[in-house]
């Protein structure tokens, strides 16, 4: 695998369309080396804790729990029809207790709180840790824990992934790659997203053979506290917290309109309606998606008067949002 290309010499207030905008990932050393949170965590862990406290009014957050036995990977059960690890509904200083109390174990239980809105489980925080995304409506969530892994996914969204406390290793492939990663249920995954069922730490190259050609293409970010990594939208990646204290801040963010579905919900409809026809028609339809969505251009619909183009014009808001009601009329029938 390849190194992430890298960037050094960016603060908060410098990054530019050029990097939120790329299509290929970025590491951006020292990004946010100057963030209070950054600080507190090089000095200790109980220091970078009580900094978190100080913003934190009892809110509850999701915290995902495993035995010592996962060696931090969370993931499906033997057969797939669960996972290793269960969620709870708990306040964060008590996870915080947790990791604080476990910091010492050689196997210690797997502590993971996710994508947590740092805005309402830490109100204030972002005062004194935060970057400026040129404008941009991000989502701001915080994920804190022990030494876990997190199998490879890809997000719809843009990401600015800010590691604040501990180190990270960030493994990515391109979205190409989707069929040399065999990715599990699309409908029943750990959190939200279709994984990669392979284990990264040990690949199990007699049962995910193409695994050894997604690897040729991959590309590997290892970060310290301070480094942040730019993870363009729909690239795979797996995520390694390798210290026994970790906080990583990230931002998620769109460069489509907010009020555009997610495609998400286009390939399982696609799925139910169009894989299973005969050969033949499913071909038919692959012309189709071909002309109206893929290959679309401004000679799709030029036969047609402007005002009768209706959803081959430019959809906006009032235009999608009236599109997704006939559609769920469609499917209610």
């Amino acid at each position: 695998m390849l190194p992430v290309a890298e960037l050094r010499g960016v603060g908060p207030d410098g990054l530019t369309a050029r990097i939120l905008e790329s299509t290929q990932p970025l590491i951006l050393r020292g990004l946010v080396d100057r963030w209070p949170l950054v600080q507190a965590a090089r000095t200790s862990q109980q220091a970078a804790d009580a900094y978190l406290r100080r913003f934190y009014q009892g809110a509850n957050v999701v915290a995902m729990l495993g035995r010592p036995d996962i060696d931090g990977r969370f993931f499906y059960n033997e057969d797939l029809s669960g996972f290793n690890f269960f969620p709870a509904n708990v306040r964060l200083d008590g996870v915080l207790e947790e990791l604080e109390d476990h910091r010492d174990d050689e196997r210690p239980p797997a502590i993971y709180v996710g994508s947590t809105a740092i805005d309402a489980c830490l109100p204030g925080f972002r005062g004194e840790n935060d970057v400026d995304l040129q404008g941009r409506d991000a989502l701001a969530s915080i994920w804190i824990g022990n030494r876990t892994r997190i199998a490879a996914h890809y997000d719809l969204p843009d990401n600015l992934a800010c590691v604040a406390a501990g180190r990270r290793r960030f493994t990515l492939f391109p979205p190409e790659q989707v069929a040399n990663l065999y990715v599990g249920p699309l409908d029943f995954t750990p959190a939200g997203q279709a994984i990669s069922l392979v284990d990264f730490r040990q690949p199990d190259l007699a049962r995910f053979p193409r695994f050894a050609e997604a690897q040729e293409h991959g590309q590997v970010a290892e970060l310290e506290a301070g480094d942040a990594l730019f993870i363009p939208s729909t690239w795979w990646h797996h995520v390694e917290a390798l210290d026994r204290f970790n906080v990583l801040v990230n931002y998620w963010w769109r460069q489509s309109p907010g009020y555009m579905d997610t495609p998400t919900n286009a390939l399982m409809h696609a799925i139910m309606t169009v894989r299973d026809l005969p050969p033949a028609q499913r071909d038919a339809w692959r012309a189709l998606f071909d002309h109206y969505v893929f290959d679309q251009d401004e000679q799709t619909a030029a036969h047609i008067p402007p005002a009768a183009r209706r959803v081959l014009a430019p959809l906006d808001a009032d235009a999608t949002r009236a599109l997704r009601a006939q559609l769920l009329k469609r499917m209610n029938r």
